[in-house]
């Protein structure tokens, strides 16, 4: 696990290895044991390239420095990522005559492309984002693993092409402008994160998850999509041998990323996810599995008596830490390593536990991506029952009168959940993506009033549901699965997988993802709907498929996610920061971007308790504080 950067002179003109060294800075987190650089030589070529490797030693420790080059020096490589099956690889590529140095995976990957060209990342299972440079054609090569585990940044002017695993990275180059995108911001302000490819910067790109770029001798760009996930139904087989297929191939996901040379364990939350990577990597291990579990004080966010019940279970080698968090000062650390604005408040958990397990391990499997392949969001239920009532009642009827009433429905926070009727009701009155987005969606009710007029003009009229709804077209047409695929390509790699990225580089901490081996999803892509979500039950043959092997109330528990009190700190610990920050003299500029009566209006009905804004003033108080960080700062080292 590493960080890369790089820059490529579109003018032939050699790279100054002091900016690219302050680019590679930036990103020492990512890679604290050692650093690399290669300058491609001043020559009468169209172009010329800088690479920089910031190195987080895990396989290979001994020979795997980067970049590194082919026999002749014509091609190089910067990698971060795992490659599970690259010993298979590097035999392949030995017995066509590929000679080799390092035992390390990255030399495989630049033995690939001398084979296979482009063709390469298919051949490739794994997490990674890479940059090839190949000085015969002159070319810059990159690519993004299939989810999207891996960051990768990009930015372009007339005369220079940067590269990066991490904005701060990008920004620390003089030419780079911090001019905010407002598609991105609203972007932000309606799913808490921002969706590839935009980023919050107007000049910087996220390259999307499965997806290659080339650059050109000529400067220009092209980008291709190498990979999707396919739903193609399989009802032929029956409930025990699916459940057979899952156990074997998720087995197998767990096997292939034990590889290691330090010491490694798991995440483990007590949750039906983490506590089925933990159990199925005890029986694959000869030595207990090294887990670690964060919580709280409050009962109400606290899971570690379920994850304590698996960790005796299996044996495990279990590390707990109760956390009381400073959300205060660990705000400005998190604005940090995010670089951009990213509202799910439980980066600050994950950032505990990821501080919790570097006390003991160097990588860490996760079960993040259980709720997406198996449908355990309790939100596929509802939108299953909400397009089965769109069957039943005409499109007029749904516009004219349910949607009439949605509009005058109270938004009752406090009430017990029955009464909650708002979002259901005005999601019968939309299409199918229409309402998969207002579910998705918030500062609902005052997303036209949170935006300053200036940025209300910049915006256009743009809406974030364009996002959805381009999705929706390439989407299977079974509606659950459609839901599962925008859920994989938004929510999961923006949001679950950037969370997890940021929170453990920021410990130089690797994090490996079975349940999304694309292997694994592929297999998973084949399950018919109703064996996922199965009446009331989500994730019903993944439950099935570990009867044998977890206790029935792990499986059968009402399921809590990884969160923390916020609307009860932005209320007593944090409140006092958010009226600091987003009140204060000192984020004035923000009023040039949000409507200050706006928030003022949530934050008096959040302190009254009428309404609650939790998440949504999470939100502005983050963003406020990136704003003031980043936005505000020349210097990001």
């Amino acid at each position: 696990m590493c960080g890369i950067a790089g820059i490529v002179d579109l003018r032939g003109q050699r790279v100054d290895q002091a900016i690219l060294k302050k680019m590679a800075d930036t990103l020492s987190h990512r890679g604290p044991d050692a650093e690399g650089f290669y300058c491609s030589p001043a020559a009468s070529r169209p172009l010329a390239v800088g690479l920089a490797h910031r190195r987080l030693s895990i396989i290979d420790i001994a020979t795997g420095q980067q970049p590194l080059a082919n026999e002749d020096g014509t091609v190089w490589i910067v990698f971060n990522g795992e490659i599970y099956n690259y010993l298979a690889v590097r035999n392949e590529l030995i017995s066509k005559g590929h000679r080799f140095r390092t035992n390390s995976d990255t030399e495989t990957i630049v033995h690939a492309y001398e084979e296979w060209g482009e063709g390469c990342v298919t051949r490739l299972r794994g997490m990674f984002a890479f940059a090839i440079w190949d000085e015969n054609r002159q070319e810059l090569f990159a690519a993004r693993d299939r989810l999207g585990i891996k960051p990768f940044y990009y930015c372009q002017n007339d005369t220079t092409f940067l590269f990066a695993s991490e904005i701060k990275a990008i920004v620390a180059h003089p030419f780079v402008k911090r001019e905010i995108d407002p598609l991105a911001l609203a972007d932000y302000f309606t799913l808490l994160y921002i969706p590839a490819p935009k980023s919050i910067f107007k000049s910087i790109r996220k390259l999307p998850a499965g997806h290659t770029l080339t650059l050109g001798a000529n400067g220009q760009l092209r980008i291709r999509q190498y990979w999707d996930i396919t739903f193609t139904p399989d009802y032929t087989l029956t409930e025990n041998q699916w459940s057979e297929k899952i156990i074997e191939k998720l087995t197998e996901s767990i096997k292939i990323r034990l590889m290691s040379e330090v010491p490694l364990g798991a995440f483990l939350s007590g949750g039906i996810d983490s506590s089925a990577v933990v159990a199925l990597m005890s029986g694959l291990m000869n030595e207990p599995v090294k887990t670690s579990s964060i919580g709280f004080n409050e009962d109400k966010f606290n899971e570690l008596p379920y994850a304590r019940e698996i960790a005796e279970r299996f044996h495990a080698d279990h590390h707990v830490k109760t956390i009381k968090a400073n959300a205060a000062e660990i705000l400005d650390k998190l604005t940090w390593y995010y670089d951009e604005p990213f509202a799910d408040s439980s980066a600050l958990p994950t950032y505990y536990v990821c501080q919790v397990a570097k006390e003991k391990v160097s990588v860490c499997l996760s079960g993040d991506g259980g709720d997406e392949n198996f449908a355990g969001y309790r939100r596929y239920y509802y939108d299953r029952l909400e397009n089965q009532v769109r069957g039943i009642f005409p499109l007029v009827f749904r516009q004219n009168v349910i949607g009439p009433l949605a509009r005058i429905y109270p938004k009752m926070d406090w009430a017990p959940q029955v009464f909650r009727a708002k979002t259901l009701l005005t999601n019968l009155s939309l299409s199918p993506a229409e309402g998969f987005f207002n579910t998705m969606s918030w500062f609902q009710g005052q997303r036209d009033s949170l935006f300053s007029a200036d940025m209300h003009a910049a915006l256009g009229g743009y809406s974030s549901l364009t996002v959805f709804e381009e999705l929706m077209k390439k989407a299977p047409t079974d509606p659950l699965s459609a839901i599962q695929y925008i859920d994989m390509k938004t929510y999961m790699v923006e949001d679950i997988l950037t969370k997890v990225d940021r929170a453990s580089m920021a410990h130089s901490l690797e994090v490996r993802v079975p349940i999304i081996d694309h292997e694994f999803m592929e297999l998973v892509a084949r399950i018919p709907s109703g064996l996922k979500l199965h009446g009331k039950v989500g994730k019903y043959i993944f439950k099935k498929a570990l009867e044998t092997t977890l206790p029935q109330e792990t499986l059968y528990r009402k399921k809590m996610g990884f969160s923390i009190p916020l609307s009860r700190w932005l209320r007593n610990e944090l409140k006092l920061v958010f009226e600091e920050t987003v009140f204060g003299e000192s984020s004035l500029e923000i009023g040039n971007i949000l409507n200050m009566q706006t928030i003022g209006n949530l934050w008096d009905a959040h302190q009254a308790g009428s309404r609650d804004f939790g998440s949504e003033l999470w939100a502005i108080l983050f963003f406020a504080k990136w704003h003031r960080n980043i936005c505000g700062s020349n210097d990001l080292l």
